[in-house]
C-alpha cells in the first residue's frame, strides 16, 4: 500500500479558522498574523475505524422517539456562579473559563471545589503550571480544604485522563488547557493542534463518564498563545472574566451556554481571602456618585433577567483643535458618535466644536440600546452645565429621527429604581402603560430627544 503524503494546514490561533494556505489576515475574526502551520498525518486507520463504528452503532432515529429529560445539576456554593451557569453545574458538561492573567479564574474554581469537597463530593484539581506547594499556598488563603479535594500536577494528556478515570470525581478542573500536551499530536505545547486534541479528549471523557470538566484558558497580552476563542464551538459553556485589574470588582459573563441563558452575569469583589459575591450590583456601581455636578446620570441596563443601575459620566468641552476628540469607556464609540450627531441635528447643540468623553463607572461594559437616553442626558447635562438630580433614573433607545423608542422589561427597570430609593424615572412614553406599581416613584414619559432636552432645562437639579 503506498504511503500517504503528509499534508499541511494553517489554523488561526484566535478563532480556529482552517485554511489550506497561509494568509496575513484571518477572514473569520480579521486578526493579523495569527495563522500557524500544522502538519496533518495520514488518516486512513482513524477514518476506517470511525466508519465501521458509525455503520454498526449510530443510526438515525425519529425525534418523537427521543426522550427529553431535565439536566441534573448541583450547586457550586456561589449564587452568582450558579446564576451564570444557568442554575448550577450540569453533570458531564465541559466548561471553558477564560480571561486575562491574574483576574481570578483559578481563585473562583478553587473556591467552588472547596465547597464541593466540603459537601462530601470528590473533586480533582489538575495543575499544569504550578507545583503542589504553590497551589497549597494559594488554597490556604481561601480556607481549609477536606481530603475530598485531590491535587494532581501533570501536563501529559494520557496521565490526566487516566487520573480522572481512576478517581471518578464529580468535578475536574484543568488549569490550564494550554499546558496539556498529547504525544501523538504534532506541534508544541500550547499550539492549535495540541489544544484542539486535548479539548476533544476531555469532551469525550466528560460525556462518557459524567464528570463535569472545567478548562481554564489564558489570554496573553501578546496573543502568541492560542486563546480560548478557538475552543468556543467545542465546549458546552464559555465563561469570561471581565474587569479592570486595578479595581477590586470582577464580572463573570456567559458568552455561550447550552444549558442556560447567555445573558446572565455574576459580580464579584476580589478580597484577600478570595472572590466574594456582590448580591446587589446596582448598589456598588452607584457608590461614590457626585452630588450636584453636571454630566452624571443614572441609567438602567438589563443583564439577562437582572436590571442593573449604572452611572454614566460625560464631559463636554471646547476643542482646541480642528478635529474634536471622541472617547468612550464601557460603550461602543460608534454609538456615541451616532448620539452626538442626533443631538446636533435634532436639538441644535454644536458638538462638532466640542470634545466629548463618556465613561461607564465600575468597569461595566454594555451595548444595550436602552442606554442611549442616559448617555444623551449626560451629554446634555455636561454641554449645558446643568446638574441632573441624583434621585432620577433614565433609560430608552434613541433613533436617528430623534425619537425615544420603548425597551423591553421596562416594569422591572422601574421597580429596581424604586427599590433603591430613586424618586423619578425618565422613560419612553410608549412604556408608561406597562408599568404596574407606580406609587413611590414619579414617571416622566418622553417621546423625543427634544422633549428630553427641554425637560432638563425646565427641571434642573
Amino acid at each position: 500500500m503506498p504511503k500517504t503524503k503528509e499534508k499541511t494546514a494553517y489554523f488561526c490561533s484566535e478563532c480556529g479558522y482552517e485554511s489550506s494556505k497561509w494568509m496575513g489576515q484571518c477572514p473569520a475574526c480579521h486578526s493579523w498574523n495569527t495563522f500557524q502551520e500544522i502538519k496533518i498525518g495520514p488518516q486512513e486507520g482513524r477514518g476506517a475505524g470511525r466508519k465501521s463504528i458509525l455503520a454498526g452503532q449510530n443510526k438515525p432515529v425519529p425525534i418523537t422517539q427521543v426522550t427529553s429529560r431535565q439536566e441534573e445539576r448541583f450547586s457550586t456554593g456561589s449564587g452568582e456562579l450558579d446564576r451564570v451557569l444557568g442554575g448550577g453545574i450540569v453533570q458531564g458538561s465541559l466548561v471553558l473559563v477564560g480571561g486575562d492573567p491574574g483576574i481570578g479564574k483559578s481563585t473562583i474554581l478553587l473556591q467552588m471545589m472547596r465547597h464541593l469537597a466540603g459537601q462530601g463530593k470528590k473533586v480533582l484539581y489538575v495543575s499544569g503550571e504550578e507545583s503542589m506547594q504553590q497551589v497549597r499556598m494559594r488554597a490556604d488563603r481561601i480556607g481549609e480544604f477536606s481530603d475530598n479535594m485531590r491535587l494532581f500536577c501533570e501536563t501529559g494528556l494520557e496521565a490526566v485522563e487516566a487520573a480522572i478515570e481512576k478517581e471518578k470525581p464529580y468535578v475536574a478542573v484543568i488549569d490550564s488547557i494550554q499546558t496539556i500536551s498529547d504525544d501523538e499530536v504534532s506541534g508544541g505545547t500550547g499550539s492549535v493542534s495540541q489544544i484542539r486534541s486535548a479539548t476533544a479528549s476531555f469532551m469525550r471523557l466528560a460525556k462518557s463518564t459524567g464528570v463535569a470538566v472545567f478548562l481554564v484558558g489564558h489570554v496573553t497580552k501578546e496573543g502568541s498563545v492560542a486563546g480560548p476563542k478557538m475552543l468556543e464551538h467545542m465546549v458546552d459553556t464559555v465563561l469570561y472574566f471581565e474587569g479592570d485589574p486595578h479595581t477590586s470588582y470582577r464580572i463573570l459573563r456567559a458568552v455561550k451556554n447550552r444549558f442556560g441563558s447567555t445573558n446572565e452575569i455574576g459580580v464579584f469583589e476580589m478580597r484577600q481571602d478570595g472572590l466574594s459575591e456582590v448580591p446587589n450590583p446596582s448598589e456598588y456601581l452607584l457608590d461614590g456618585r457626585p452630588v450636584g455636578e453636571s454630566g452624571s446620570v443614572t441609567g438602567c441596563i438589563l443583564e439577562g433577567t437582572r436590571p442593573m443601575l449604572i452611572e454614566i459620566q460625560a464631559l463636554v468641552c471646547r476643542t482646541a483643535f480642528g478635529f474634536p476628540r471622541r472617547t468612550a469607556v464601557g460603550m461602543d464609540l460608534n454609538r456615541l458618535n451616532l448620539l452626538l450627531a442626533v443631538l446636533e441635528k435634532r436639538v441644535g447643540m454644536k458638538f462638532s466644536a466640542c470634545d466629548a468623553y463618556i465613561n461607564i463607572t465600575g468597569g461595566m461594559r454594555s451595548s444595550e440600546p436602552a442606554l442611549d437616553a442616559a448617555v444623551a442626558a449626560a451629554l446634555i447635562s455636561s454641554y449645558q452645565d446643568i446638574a441632573i438630580s441624583e434621585k432620577a433614573v433614565c433609560f430608552g433607545e434613541i433613533g436617528l429621527s430623534g425619537e425615544i423608542r420603548g425597551v423591553s422589561m421596562a416594569n422591572a427597570r422601574v421597580q429596581e429604581a424604586r427599590r433603591l430609593g430613586f424618586a423619578q424615572c425618565i422613560l419612553p412614553y410608549s412604556n408608561l402603560s406597562g408599568i404596574e406599581k407606580k406609587d413611590g416613584i414619579r414617571l416622566s414619559g418622553m417621546r423625543s430627544i427634544r422633549e428630553l432636552a427641554d425637560f432638563f432645562e425646565r427641571n434642573p437639579s
